[in-house]
């Protein structure tokens, strides 16, 4: 049993979060993660917020587009507005307690909790012995990134919502094997008409940047002609819009699209049906397209001129990472003194 641990009275209001540096960001990734990261940085909460690449390497990465795509998923949070300054902004591979306390709650959590991830069986497919042990076992790797923070809120899409309950899980477990509440129990944060944004091609898949047609996704690197095109060529239906979200029920592309339409116009869905209702798809779409154009074309702008400076991408990276590891050190390092490693060296 390790030494006694004092409870904190309360966990400050800590929020974590990343994204995977495996290919462009899309559209989904913006407003379903960047717009909502922006929010909260503006809400007096200290923020993290991270570019997963030990993540990305759960299937393999081409080095040199894996450093092409975390430089380009920083200066993507950067153009939608995260101040390195007010916020901590890094790339997991630089702060080595995400790796540590990993290996720790690989051995909290039950090789039962893992079998039930459904991403797990998503992303292996039918080829499941194949697979890494990393994207297996990553999120256990999820857990520590959250709880090298004391993180107690993440915001998160509906497809992560069982990776946070597995975290919640492990913190528990920690807690009670240990007879400690060292872990807080963290919370999500699920908000927003589009916290998850769907395929363009399909309305009952989600938006990807691993989708095989560019035509199913707006990259954030697309220009604004680019944009507009997406979206007349978005697929939909030939009914008119309907009064009430209740006629969206069984037209998931059209759905799609209003949601997308009330999260870029600071609306709610009920809102748009209510002031297009009637309106056909030939005029709804170059709405939408004219307002993505407008809300996208300069953040795309910005993470061009940053993307032409890496090493200053680099350098914001590295004084992220610095920030990051004087908060997860000395959490890591009682996490050893609770489990009871030896560290003697000096």
């Amino acid at each position: 049993m390790a030494e006694p641990v004092q409870t904190p009275a309360a966990f400050p209001r800590r929020i974590f979060s990343g994204i995977q540096p495996s290919g462009g960001i899309t559209l989904g990734n913006y407003l379903g993660a960047l717009k909502r990261f922006v929010e909260k940085q503006n809400e007096g909460i200290e923020t993290i917020y991270c570019m997963v690449d030990m993540h990305a390497i759960t299937v393999w990465q081409d080095p040199a587009k894996l450093r092409h795509a975390t430089r380009e998923g920083a200066a993507a949070f950067i153009a939608a507005g995260i101040d390195p300054a007010r916020s901590i902004l890094f790339n997991q591979s630089q702060v080595s307690a995400h790796a540590e306390l990993g290996w720790i709650f690989n051995c909290v959590a039950r090789l039962g909790w893992m079998n039930r991830m459904t991403q797990f069986k998503d992303k292996a497919g039918k080829n499941a012995e194949a697979a890494s042990l990393g994207l297996y076992a990553y999120p256990a790797l999820m857990a520590a990134d959250i709880m090298a923070y004391h993180a107690t809120h993440v915001p998160v899409g509906e497809d992560q919502k069982q990776h946070l309950e597995l975290t919640r899980d492990i913190a528990m477990k920690f807690n009670h094997d240990y007879g400690v509440e060292f872990f807080p129990i963290v919370e999500p944060v699920i908000e927003g008409a589009a916290t998850r944004v769907m395929s363009l091609r399909d309305g009952t898949k989600k938006m990807s940047k691993s989708d095989p047609s560019d035509q199913s996704r707006i990259n954030l690197t697309d220009d604004a002609d680019t944009i507009a095109a997406k979206i007349r060529k978005a697929k939909t239906d030939a009914d008119p819009l309907p009064d009430s979200l209740d006629g969206l029920r069984d037209r998931p592309e059209a759905r799609n699209l209003v949601n997308i339409y009330a999260a870029l116009a600071g609306l709610t869905p009920s809102q748009v049906v209510a002031e297009n209702a009637g309106a056909l798809f030939g005029s709804f779409k170059p709405k939408l397209a004219d307002l993505a154009v407008a809300h996208l074309s300069p953040i795309t702008t910005e993470m061009t001129r940053l993307m032409q400076d890496p090493a200053e991408i680099d350098r914001i990276l590295g004084v992220g990472a610095d920030r990051a590891d004087a908060i997860a050190r000395p959490i890591l390092d009682r996490v050893y003194d609770i489990t009871g490693m030896i560290r003697s060296r000096r």
